[in-house]
């Protein structure tokens, strides 16, 4: 997020050192603005600089995290959807633990990834990721390139949508879009409009869809219980057929 904020500001930076111009003293003289201008603008070059190369480093160290976690035959879950949709607090029910949120742009800003159980012995890795934003920018999405790479490699995604929100179709479109500029549109997919408890006589525009309040006292049951039914969708059937070449006794 900072780096795409200094991105952001640099060619910004031109304005502001005719603002300092302005206050050198005589005409046609340097001034002290225009050799801050081009302080300001090193110290943002090295900032950014700086900051890619520690991404690059966490970038390598994702990867490695996700080659394993890849390696691993354990179903995996990913949440999307644009800012403030409520992915984090699906996240901390189905947890139980405190992942950040807040009625707030970028509210998560990195990719946080836990292990539930949903009913039985079925365990699945749940990963909630930044929220997406219209005419996302070139630089924010290079910025947020590790942290969306999460959702590339999960087995389901779950697009959760603040059913609150006017803009909520104009949304929807946006995190569709980018999900295609990442190639994750063959990912199986299960829609939730979330903050039902706010809206009144509320038309989908996805299909199939589930409507849900996250901060409900029975969300934790639901969220489990469509999770599963969409697993289940997901899984191919297949009959096994065991041979025995030996009795079995059974002790009683």
């Amino acid at each position: 997020m900072h780096l795409a904020q200094l991105k952001y500001l640099l060619p910004r930076l031109v304005g502001q050192g005719i603002m300092l111009s302005r206050q050198a003293g005589g005409i046609g003289s340097r001034g002290p603005g225009e050799s801050q201008l081009e302080l300001n603008r090193r110290s943002v070059r090295n900032q950014i600089t700086d900051i890619e190369r520690q991404l690059k480093v966490v970038e390598k160290n994702r990867a490695t995290v996700r080659e394993k976690r890849l390696e691993s035959s354990t179903f995996k879950i990913g949440l999307i959807g644009y800012t403030n949709a409520g992915k984090s607090t699906i996240m901390n029910t189905l947890t139980s633990k405190t992942q950040y949120e807040a009625d707030e742009l970028f509210a998560t800003l990195d990719a946080t990834t836990k292990s539930i159980h949903l009913g039985g012995n079925l365990q699945v890795t749940l990963t909630d990721t930044v929220g997406f934003i219209q005419d996302l920018p070139t630089e924010l999405v290079s910025s947020f390139k590790s942290t969306l790479e999460e959702s590339k490699h999960v087995d389901l995604l779950v697009h959760v949508i603040d059913a609150s929100n006017p803009y909520h179709e104009e949304h929807e479109k946006t995190v569709l879009s980018i999900m295609k500029d990442l190639d994750m549109e063959d990912i199986p997919r299960l829609t939730l409009y979330n903050k039902a408890d706010l809206v009144e006589d509320f038309t989908p525009t996805q299909t199939p869809y589930a409507l849900i309040s996250a901060k409900s006292e029975d969300s934790r049951e639901n969220l489990q219980t469509l999770f599963l039914e969409k697993i289940k969708e997901i899984f191919e059937r297949f009959t096994c057929a065991c041979l025995f070449l030996s009795p079995i006794r059974f002790m009683i």
